[in-house]
């Protein structure tokens, strides 16, 4: 189509003329398009959300109907390990009768279950509070110093930030040995602080911050630490909660860590404990990884517009 055509149909459709059957006929083309598109994107999402509805779903039921839909999944071999038994499961997402058997068996009778989501409370909430204070710091100093030295220490930290958990999981053991805090939460607790992902996202976006309002606080006689606490923080309200999510989701599932750094197994988290926990009565198993997803869904749900909002705006940073 030319373009004096365009401006003609354009014209047309302002002033009431009937529209060209072919525009009529891309714009039902671009209907079709789009249908399509959300018909997909709607299967994409169910399937997505298949196991997680399962799991819920399943969690409701008794036990002697989870064992008649999945009979014995696992069963001990000749070492006294699980091993996986091939037989056919039959996938239910709706109980025939509600029952809270597996959530009263959780929370009441098995104390080992809330001990470990305890665990994993006390070891994840001081990392996401004393990360996002010793990020914020550090991504503020980042932010306002100038120098050949401190785009060397960025780099650096880029590259950590880069390197899988598994890379650094050596020198973090043997560091902890070091400071003799292995087998304590302080051996998690203390790499935890100190990773590097909340100080890029915070420095980053604390660059965009402009020079212009800074320089006028500080003629008003604004020390640092003002325009850190009543300039810096306000303004990065978004990133900060979109790092705390990120953060807590993170470590809310983190397996390696306890593994290599903790020996007792009494200071487990429930991310690591739940792998027992299937190997054994799959009810049960619904019902803990149903309390396991509480935590990270509620934060998810309350955060979600500044989940969104931060990572948009640090992904607009340039520089």
């Amino acid at each position: 189509m030319s373009e004096l055509t365009k401006e003609i149909d354009a014209a047309g459709s302002v002033t009431g003329a009937k529209v060209p059957l072919r525009v009529r006929l891309s714009k039902k083309k671009q209907k079709i398009i789009m249908w399509i598109l959300t018909i997909f994107a709607a299967a994409a999402a169910l399937i997505f959300l298949m196991p997680t509805f399962l799991t819920i779903a399943n969690s409701f039921m008794s036990a002697s109907e989870i064992k008649a839909n999945y009979g014995v999944i696992f069963a001990e071999n000749e070492d006294g390990g699980k091993e996986y038994i091939s037989e056919k499961i039959n996938l239910k997402f709706i109980p025939d009768m509600v029952s809270f058997s597996q959530y009263y068996t959780v929370l009441f009778k098995s104390p080992d279950y809330l001990l470990k989501f305890w665990n994993s409370v006390i070891l994840v909430v001081p990392i996401v509070i004393f990360q996002l204070v010793t990020a914020s710091l550090a991504a503020y100093s980042f932010a306002r110093l100038k120098g050949r030295l401190k785009e060397i220490i960025f780099f650096v930290y880029i590259v950590v930030m880069l390197m899988p958990y598994q890379v650094t999981l050596v020198p973090n053991y043997l560091i902890s040995d070091w400071l003799h805090i292995l087998n304590t939460r302080a051996a998690i607790i203390l790499p935890g602080i100190f990773t590097p992902f909340a100080v890029f996202i915070l420095s980053k976006i604390m660059r965009r911050i402009p020079v212009s309002l800074i320089e006028a606080a500080q003629l008003d006689g604004a020390g640092e630490l003002q325009i850190f606490m009543h300039i810096c923080m306000p303004l990065c309200k978004s990133a900060l909660f979109s790092v705390a999510i990120l953060v807590f989701i993170d470590y809310w599932n983190m397996v390696e860590q306890p593994l290599i750094l903790l020996s007792d197994t009494e200071l487990y988290p429930l991310s690591v404990f739940l792998s027992q926990i299937n190997s054994g009565e799959i009810g049960l198993a619904f019902a803990v990884a149903t309390i396991y997803m509480i935590p990270t869904l509620l934060m998810f749900l309350y955060g979600e517009d500044y989940l969104v909002e931060g990572i948009a705006y640090s992904g607009g940073i340039k520089g």
